[in-house]
Formats: structure tokens, C-alpha cells, sequence
């Protein structure tokens, strides 16, 4: 189990008057299935649906962890803040590493998809290698560079099918759209993996020393797209 840290990810700690509370109105993620050993994936959207922030959530006592992109971890702090007003709730950067490990015992299946490994919370280490190949290689798109800051809507995402998305809880924000999109079964395009090929108006990021791109794609031109078995059951 040589895999470690991912030293890309940021804990944020939010405490104080009901933390879940707090998050069940603003997320896509029912909260009462984030309990201990069960960490959840969710996102935060725009009014329209669309995605600005994904995180897994973890539970810690009363406290709620988020586990998220370093380099988003402080615009993730002012949005959260922007929707406390008067609560006595405290959103804050916190100490500790995410880890990732392809297999073992350590730790708990990533929430999305059991393939991508496992998870789990603790003092930094090592850096981790081959996280972004083998997440990559499952076709599992993650972070602003990929999924977009206000350019895709969550169901385009894949979170309806890597469990990132309750459609039994109460209203969140972007829950109207993404909730009609369900129920028409209406998602015309996915982000997918794909061969590093010219980039264009649908390309999000390429990884040349990997040979690939992700690209947001309508679902009858997927053409060249890695579609793993998770996407073609939502597809056919």
C-alpha cells in the first residue's frame, strides 16, 4: 500500500450551530448519510444547477470535514460564507492529509466508485503517486480544471451515477433544475476522458504526459471517449 497523501486536497472544518444543518439546505448530498466511516461526495451549484465546487464531506463528531481541492479550499470558504449570515457557524481551514491507497485495509471505499480505492483522513506523509493516472483511467472527473466553475451542470458531472446527488432530500441550491433533469431523464452531455487529441471548445484540461483530455461531450458524439462500465449502464 505505497499510495499516501494527496497533497492537492485541503481539509475545511465547519462547526458550531448545526453543521449539517446548515449544509443540508446548500448541497447536493443528503447529510444524514455522511456518519462515521462513510464519507459522501457532493457538490455546491448555482442556482442554475451548475457545478462550482465538489468535496467529499466527513463526519467528526458534531463537525462536518471537507475534504477538497487545495487550491479552491479558500473561494470554497467565502461562498459557505456567504450563506452563514448571523449562524454561529465557524468555516475554517484545518490541519491533517487526505489519503489514497488502489487497495488494503486502511481507510474506507472511495463513495463514488469502490475502484478508485480508498480514503481516509490523518497526519500528512508522503506524497501520493498515480492518483490522477489510475482516477483517469476509471473515467472520473473531479475539480475546477476539469468539471468548470459555473460550465456544467451537475448531472453532466456523472454525479447522479458516481453518488453524488440525493434526490429524496429537501431543497438545496440548483436543486429545481437538477432534479428536472432527472426526472426527464434528460442529461444530452457527459464529461468524459478521451485521447489526447487537438483541443476545442469542448475540451476542459489535457494531460499530455498521460495522453489524455477531458472533454464535455453531447452523449450520440462520445466517439473516441472512454466510457467505462459505470457510464455505459447510464447510457443505454
Amino acid at each position: 500500500m505505497p499510495e499516501t497523501t494527496l497533497t492537492d486536497r485541503a481539509l475545511l472544518r465547519i462547526a458550531g450551530d448545526d453543521p449539517r444543518g446548515f449544509l443540508q439546505g446548500l448541497v447536493t448530498q443528503d447529510m444524514a448519510s455522511v456518519v462515521p466511516g462513510a464519507p459522501q461526495w457532493g457538490g455546491l451549484l448555482t442556482p442554475q444547477g451548475k457545478a462550482l465546487f465538489d468535496f467529499m464531506l466527513w463526519a467528526e463528531g458534531e463537525a462536518i470535514l471537507v475534504d477538497c481541492e487545495a487550491s479552491a479550499a479558500e473561494a470554497l470558504v467565502r461562498r459557505l460564507s456567504m450563506y452563514r449570515l448571523r449562524r454561529a457557524i465557524t468555516i475554517e481551514r484545518t490541519g491533517g492529509a487526505v489519503h489514497w491507497a488502489r487497495e488494503g485495509g486502511e481507510g474506507v471505499p472511495d463513495p463514488r466508485l469502490a475502484a478508485l480505492g480508498r480514503r481516509w483522513i490523518g497526519d500528512a506523509g508522503a506524497a501520493a503517486e498515480g492518483w490522477l493516472a489510475h482516477r483517469l483511467s476509471l473515467g472520473v472527473t473531479e475539480g475546477l480544471a476539469e468539471l468548470g466553475s459555473d460550465q456544467t451542470l451537475w448531472l453532466e458531472c456523472n454525479a447522479r451515477e458516481l453518488n453524488g446527488v440525493s434526490f429524496t432530500k429537501g431543497c438545496y441550491v440548483g436543486q429545481e433544475n437538477t432534479a428536472r433533469m432527472h426526472h426527464r431523464s434528460k442529461v444530452n452531455r457527459r464529461l468524459v476522458v478521451a485521447p489526447l487529441g487537438e483541443a476545442g471548445d469542448r475540451t476542459r484540461v489535457t494531460y499530455p504526459e498521460l495522453g489524455l483530455m477531458v472533454e464535455l461531450r453531447r452523449v450520440e458524439a462520445l466517439g473516441d471517449a472512454r466510457v467505462p462500465d459505470w457510464m455505459a449502464a447510464a447510457l443505454a
